[in-house]
Order: C-alpha cells, then structure tokens, then sequence
C-alpha cells in the first residue's frame, strides 16, 4: 500500500473520472486514490467500480447516499484515509482543473518540510487557463479578503489542490469544520495556521474544466464571504 492517498469528491463526474483516475495510476511516484460519490445519478460510481477492478489495491470508492457538500465529502475521505494510516493525504478536483502530474511536486514539498502544500495559482503572478476575468478577479479579490481578514501570508487561500501530512488532520478536529464550499479550503488552511504548522504554495497552472459541469453557486460564494468572518472571530475567542 501507498502512503500517499489522492481524495476526489464527485458528483456527475462520468466525463471526466475514468480519465483522471488512470493519469494518477500512470505516475511513476505510487498514490492511490479514493473518490468520494454524492450518488451521482450518471454513473460516476459505477466507472469507478470498473477502474477498481484493475487498480483493486489502489482505487477505492466511498459512496455516500446523497449529495452533501464538498467538505463534508473531504471530511469523509480524510477519516478513511487516517483510519488507514496513509502518511500524506492529497485533495483534488475531478476535472483536470488540478494536473495530476504536478501531485509529486506537492509531496516532494511535504517532504522537505511542509506540513501543508498547497497548489497556489497566484503565488507566481495568476496562472489561469480558460477562465473568464470576472472569474479570475472573484477568486483572486476572495484571497486578498481573506488574508486582510485572517492575517494569512497565503496568495491563494482558496485553492483546493493541496498535500496534507497526516499530522495536521489529526490535530484539526475534523468535526468541527462547519463550512462546505470555498470557505472550507480556507477553514482548513486557517486551522492549521492556528495551530502554527507549516504552509507551503507551491506554483502551479489551473485549467478550468473541458467537460462536465461547474459547481459554482452564489451560495458558495456567499458562505466565504461570511464565513471568513465567523472564522476570525472564533479564533478571537479561542475556538479554533
């Protein structure tokens, strides 16, 4: 078994899972993966079960009864990976918006002292493939929010393609992450600044999805808005 394991969320995902799941088997570097599924009605599921059966030590599927939220999916797939002693725990998209070839580059990061890397798309001016400018100005103003607010050194707080060592998701208690949408990758990354472990960007180049759906609301977007607040006050009052 690996020690390093690659969490994808997914829902509605059959364009694009198969493809990403074999990118990550091709790597010289050994991840398995494990894809969360919200009952995805188009057969995510079922094509993750078919690339599991040529790959049966090294994919894995964790299928839930209903669609819940991107953090609670990652929360999952983070219980199952600690109960499972992995030693480095990657998050990534499902739709080729985060490179599997740049995965050995987050996990040389973390072996060479981070405790949390992360897959910045500003830490080297903005490196966006096929995004709108609204888009681009949303995500990169939501960042420069977030670090006035938080005190975070981080360009791209937002980001969702990241290296955890297993050490920080056993000191964060992962049942008290609240938020499900953006303001989840910034939870994360603000626990763990809290509790002073090492954040590492690491430059890397997005691109926006090819197939399938965005899963981009204004929910989601109002939720780290608010959420950023709530998380500054809670460290005020010694919460976090």
């Amino acid at each position: 078994m690996s020690k390093n394991i690659v969490v994808i969320p997914t829902f509605n995902e059959i364009e694009n899972i198969e493809d990403i799941l074999l990118a990550v088997m091709q790597l010289e570097e050994s991840f398995d993966v494990l894809v969360v599924d919200d009952n995805s009605p188009d057969g995510t599921s079922e094509k993750v079960l078919q690339v599991a059966e040529r790959f049966p030590d090294r994919v894995f599927l964790k299928k839930r009864l209903k669609k819940n939220g991107l953090g609670t999916a990652y929360v999952a797939g983070f219980d199952w990976a600690l109960k499972r002693n992995y030693e480095y725990i990657f998050e990534m998209d499902a739709d080729f918006s985060h490179n599997p070839n740049d995965l050995p580059i987050l996990l040389e990061a973390c072996k060479n002292g981070a405790n949390v890397a992360i897959g910045s798309r500003y830490v080297k001016g903005v490196n966006v493939v096929n995004w709108p400018l609204s888009r681009v100005l949303l995500s990169y103003g939501a960042s420069v929010y977030v670090r006035f607010i938080t005190g975070m050194n981080i360009m791209d707080t937002t980001a969702g393609f990241i290296c955890y060592h297993r050490s920080v998701l056993e000191k964060i208690d992962l049942k008290k992450i609240k938020f499900v949408g953006y303001a989840f990758q910034i939870e994360m990354k603000y626990r763990a600044f809290c509790h002073k472990f090492k954040l590492v960007e690491v430059p890397i180049i997005f691109t926006d999805r090819t197939k399938g759906k965005s899963k981009m609301s204004g929910n989601i977007i109002k939720e780290a808005v608010f959420g950023v607040l709530q998380l500054r006050f809670k460290k005020i009052f010694n919460q976090i």
